[in-house]
Parts: structure tokens; sequence; C-alpha cells
């Protein structure tokens, strides 16, 4: 009985080890020597640009922010973002947003803008598809970054030099188009033939960001919106054949899953067009599973019962209402914000953000070829 008492936590000391990412992955990406990051995206990764253009925006006031020295810095969650982990384990401040005029950025610039889509709101117009949050599409963010580096480079060759160790993360991006359009009233099967459109967006900007100069690029993907707060309110169904064992709706993950086929697809054949650079792919989809696997397994330290709702937000069973969302007068939040994954049942709390962000880091290490 005595050796069993003795066994038991060597036993789930080795458990812990293999499920969750080991600690060194915090500093991992040191190892890259990076200088710089440049980043464009959406709201999965905006540091302030969207609340700079909108100063109404709820993003730029509590409770977003509130684990954040509480304090809203235009971050759509209550605390750090994925892009911000990535920048500390790469040794490099965090990213300021491109149009905070006043503040530093010599260690690279964030250009996403929250709400911000792959194709130009003028696309999607004659789509049908209206933009309601941004203009500031990808081809937008990406006209800011030449304008950036116009300033700060002498020319292209000077540029190419300078960029030999800077990190561009090219998204998540894209999935705005998607949100939009689904809640729109467009059909999957309809959304299935904007994909294309969607990609050839994306990959269209890395060719522009390696046109700056960039030999490291990581294109993330999208994540599994089918386990989402939002889409499990406005897709609920009696129909139990349409979730999967986590409680995901299967056809929105399988419409994720295109997306992301399609996307690295297009960098395989941006690879082999460019050899001298490094593309990698950023499994989003994978991170976010992987999260909500090990929490529904009782491990990480969040609420079993609550994975799938929302922390700031009323209403359903998902604890999620477009009509009273997060940062609405009167809408509650929960005490424990680190218990919950979802933050306002569209983007997830610093916490899941961290654990994304350290598998992420672990899967993108070696595609990054920093150590020979």
């Amino acid at each position: 009985m005595d050796s069993c008492k003795l066994l038991f936590p060597f036993l789930l000391c080795c458990l812990l080890f293999f499920a969750l990412p080991v600690a060194s992955n915090a500093h991992l990406l040191k190892a890259c020597e990076f200088e710089a990051i440049y980043n464009l995206g959406d709201s999965i990764s905006d540091t302030g640009n969207l609340i700079l253009e909108d100063p109404s925006s709820v993003f730029g006031r509590l409770p977003y922010g509130l684990n954040f020295y509480s304090n809203a810095t235009g971050r759509c969650s209550n605390g750090l973002l994925m892009i911000d982990f990535i920048a500390k384990s790469a040794g490099v401040p965090l990213l300021n947003a491109y149009l905070n005029a006043s503040s530093s950025k010599t260690h690279g610039v964030n250009f996403a803008v929250a709400g911000s889509t792959a194709l130009p709101v003028e696309f999607l117009a004659q789509n049908r598809v209206i933009a309601p949050v941004t203009n500031s599409s990808l081809s937008i963010q990406l006209n800011w970054m030449a304008t950036h580096f116009n300033s700060t480079c002498h020319n292209s060759k000077d540029c190419i030099e300078k960029h030999k160790k800077s990190l561009f993360m090219v998204g998540e991006i894209g999935g705005n188009d998607y949100n939009y359009a689904l809640f729109q009233g467009k059909t999957i099967d309809e959304l299935k033939s904007m994909i294309p459109n969607v990609v050839n967006a994306i990959k269209d900007a890395v060719k522009r960001v390696i046109g700056f100069g960039a030999t490291r690029v990581v294109i993330p993907g999208n994540f599994p919106i089918g386990c989402m707060p939002i889409y499990l309110t406005g897709f609920r169904t009696n129909d139990s054949n349409a979730y999967d064992e986590l409680h995901c709706l299967k056809g929105l993950n399988n419409f994720s899953i295109y997306h992301n086929e399609l996307l690295q697809q297009a960098i395989k054949e941006l690879q082999e067009e460019h050899p001298h650079v490094t593309l990698a792919y950023g499994d989003y989809y994978n991170a976010y599973k992987w999260v909500l696997q090990k929490a529904a397994a009782g491990l990480l330290g969040f609420d079993s019962k609550s994975l799938q709702k929302a922390c700031c937000g009323s209403g359903g069973d998902y604890e999620f209402s477009i009509e009273r969302f997060c940062g609405a007068p009167n809408v509650p939040v929960c005490p424990k914000p680190e218990e919950r994954m979802s933050w306002d049942g569209v983007h997830s709390t610093q916490k899941a953000y961290f654990f994304m962000a350290r598998w992420l880091i672990r899967d993108i290490f070696q595609k990054l070829r920093c150590i020979a």
C-alpha cells in the first residue's frame, strides 16, 4: 500500500509531463534570434489598431483587458493574445499598434485590425457581404506595412538585409470573411466558393511580404469555429449527429478544415516558388482542439463544465448573445476567467491563448529552421 502511495505521485508527474507543453517552450523562439516581429491579421492579434480607428469600440474599455493590469489596450480578450506570447517566447517586446504614432516600433509593428477581412470590403460588398467593423482589410494593412518600411529602409536591398532576423505573421486572417457571410444568411455550401478567393488573398499577401525582404513567415489557418459559443448559439440544432465528441458542430469544423487544406496547398506552392524563404503553416485549428481536449479531460486548470460558455456574456447554454455582447451595459463577467476558454463567445481568454501559443510555438519552431 505504501509503495502505491509513493508510485502515484510519480505516475501523475509523468502524465502531466507528456500531457502539457514543456515549460522551456516559453522561450523556445529565442533560439531563432528574431530582432523584430511584423504582424498582419484581425481581432485574434490586434493590439490596438481598431480602437484608434474607432474609439467607441467595446474593445477599448473594461472588462476587456481585465487581467492585463486592468487596462483595455484594444486586445479582444481579458489579457494577452497569442501574438504576445509569441513575442515573449522570442524575447521581443510586445508589439505596438501601427496606428499608435507615438509608440516604439524598433522591434516590429502590429498591423492587425479587429474585424478586418482577407478580401477587400468592396469585393465582399459585390458578393452581398457587408464588413461592419472596419475597412482595413489585408490589402490596406499591407499598404501600411509598405509605408512603414519606406520610412525605415533606405531601399529594397536595405530592407532585405534588415529583415533577415525578422518574423512575419500573415494572419490569422479570413475568419471574418466567413463570419460575416454566415451570419448574414449565406450557407456553408455558398461559402465554399469563397474559400479560394480568401486563400488567394492570403497567398498574395505572403508574396508581398517576401518582396519586403521576409525570409521567415508564419501563415496561420482558421480555428475550429464549430467549437465556439457564437457558432454553437447561432447554429444550434436538435440533431445530435451534428455534434462531435467535444460538442462541436461538425459541419462548421469541416468547413474550417477545408479552408486550412487549401491554405496549406497554397503555402506548398509558395515554398516551391521561393525556396530561399522559410514558410510555416500555423496550425491554429489543432492548437485550439488540443487545449479543448485536455481541458475536457480535467487538465490545464479549466472548468470542464464551462468550456464552451463565454466568461463575459449572458444568455442561453453558452452564455452568449449578440444583442448583449461583452462590454455592453450590465453584461456580467464570470468570477474566474482563468477557468474559461472563451472570453466573449468569439475570442479566447488569456489562459486559453497561453496554452494555444505554447502548442503553436513548439509546432512552428522546427518548421522555422532556427537551428541548423
